[in-house]
């Protein structure tokens, strides 16, 4: 039997670049939605499975997910520091 072993964290963003993703765990993200010049950061624990759901895509960069990195991620971060 293999495990996949997953690193975390891992980063993803919309297509679109409206929202961006720091994934903790396979059951906890953080998000950074941005909103006309504002930024809105949520953060998620999966506790249901549609949660859970959205993090497996996420993880697997299904559209409207794709990769993104720590320093995009950080860059839209730093106004809400």
């Amino acid at each position: 039997m293999s495990a996949k072993i997953k690193v975390f964290p891992q980063y993803r963003k919309l297509s679109n670049e409206k929202s961006f993703y720091e994934i903790l765990s396979d059951k906890e993200f953080t998000e950074i939605q941005l909103i006309g010049s504002r930024s809105v950061v949520h953060k998620v624990i999966a506790n249901q499975y549609p949660e859970m759901l959205r993090i497996m895509e996420m993880l697997a960069a299904e559209q409207p997910y794709v990769f993104s990195n720590q320093n995009e991620f950080k860059s839209h971060a730093k106004g809400n520091e």
